[in-house]
This record gives C-alpha cells, structure tokens and sequence, in this order.
C-alpha cells in the first residue's frame, strides 16, 4: 500500500477553482503525484495544503484529485477532482474523448506540411520498459492531430491536438514521423545532437506545453475553457531558434 502523501505548502498558477474542481497551469519540472524516487514535493503535496483535504478519493492515497497527468517536464492546463462525483463525471469525459487538448510543441527539423494526422498504435516498447513505442500488432490505438504555427531555424513550431491519451502520445508520434521534441533526449537524442551543433541552443527540458484544455463541468453543465501561459524556458527556446 503507497505512504499516504502530505501537504505541503508550495505556490500554485492557479486558473479556475471552485467547490468541484480545480485547473492550473502545472510548471515544468513539478512531478504530478508521489512515486519511487518522488515522495514529497510533488503536486498533490502542494494540494493537499492548498484544498485542506478537500480532494476526491478515486485516485487512491497517493493520487488524491487527480483525474489525468502531464509528464514531469510538460507544463500547462491540469484539472483536478475536489469530489468523487466530479472525478467520476471527468474521468468519463475523458474516456469518451470529449476532452479537448490542445498542445504547443517545438520540434527538432522543419515540418514540410502546415498540417496533418498521426494515427499509430502506441505500446510499452519491448526493451526500454519506460520509453513508449509505435507498435501496431501490441499497442492502443492512438490519434494526434496538428498544424505549423511558425517555422524556426531548424525547427517548428507546432500545435497538437490529442484525440487519445496515450502514454507519451505527443512525444512517441512526433518522433514516429521524423519530427521529435526540441530538448527530448529519450525519444530524439541524435536530431537534439544536430540541432544543438546548427543553433548552439540547448533546451533544458522537453519543449512540450498544455496550452489549452476544455470540457464540461460536471455541476453546471457548462463548457469550461481554459488556457495556461507558455513557461518562460519555452519563449527563450524559441527566442534562440527564431529565423534570422
């Protein structure tokens, strides 16, 4: 059985809240929930402190409020269960794809089209146990949609839109393609190498931002439409990447 995770007080970007849920803009670098090797300083810690307890239960004592996550190093738009109700109604919406998830990504190389479909298979890969692999025989369906916002010196600019929730998704498909994460060494390490040796910039982290997020609120029927600023490493990563 997981330690139960404790509050802790630590500042929050915080977008909308009220009774039933949460949404704020999670910081690059912040670790959803506790795990191995994370116990503390994670995002539950920060609002178990902020919502005194007030978080549903579906998501065990180590996932308190938490309907769906973004990898460490992503930031952006993040919803969160103050009641088992509204976890339950969210976690439905998310299953039938009625979620909206939109993305802002800065890829390694210069996109050829202004936009496209990515529909390939997603499955644990079959020896890196915490990479994700395109495997069409063993793995889930998965569908990302994009477009090129801007083109860079050696790399794009482009906005994604998830129309599954795969493990990875953005990461694994852009790089299925040709095109992986500026500053993603596990999924595009040789075209980083490239990239760093053409623009003498290299990103910190993976350039992957949750810009926008919608869905209805389980209370009062509405659309609720949220969007997070761009961190601050992400606007300097395409300060040093814009075409002279």
């Amino acid at each position: 059985r997981p330690a139960e995770a404790q509050p802790e007080e630590m500042p929050l970007d915080i977008l909308h809240e009220d009774e039933a849920l949460l949404v704020l803009n999670k910081p690059p670098g912040l670790v959803v929930h506790p795990a191995s090797g994370n116990e503390e300083h994670t995002l539950v810690n920060a609002l178990l402190h902020h919502c005194r307890g007030q978080l549903s239960g579906n998501g065990g004592v180590a996932r308190p409020g938490i309907v769906h996550r973004l990898d460490k190093e992503t930031g952006g738009c993040l919803v969160v269960a103050k009641t088992d109700e509204t976890h339950l109604a969210l976690s439905s919406q998310f299953a039938s794809r009625k979620v909206e998830k939109i993305y802002h990504a800065i890829l390694c190389g210069e996109l050829p089209r202004e936009k496209g479909e990515i529909r390939a298979a997603i499955a644990r890969h079959s020896s890196h146990r915490k990479r994700m692999a395109v495997d069409e025989d063993m793995g889930r369906p998965a569908r990302t949609t994009y477009q090129l916002l801007e083109r860079l010196n050696g790399a794009t600019l482009a906005q994604a839109v998830l129309h599954t929730g795969r493990t990875h998704q953005i990461r694994v498909h852009f790089q299925h393609i040709g095109f992986p994460l500026v500053g993603d060494l596990t999924y595009g390490n040789r075209q980083n190498q490239r990239l760093a040796e053409l623009t003498n910039y290299t990103a910190p982290r993976q350039m992957l931002h949750a810009y926008h997020l919608s869905f209805i609120h389980p209370r009062s029927g509405k659309k609720m439409e949220f969007s997070a600023h761009r961190p601050a490493d992400f606007e300097d990563a395409l300060s040093a990447l814009k075409l002279l």
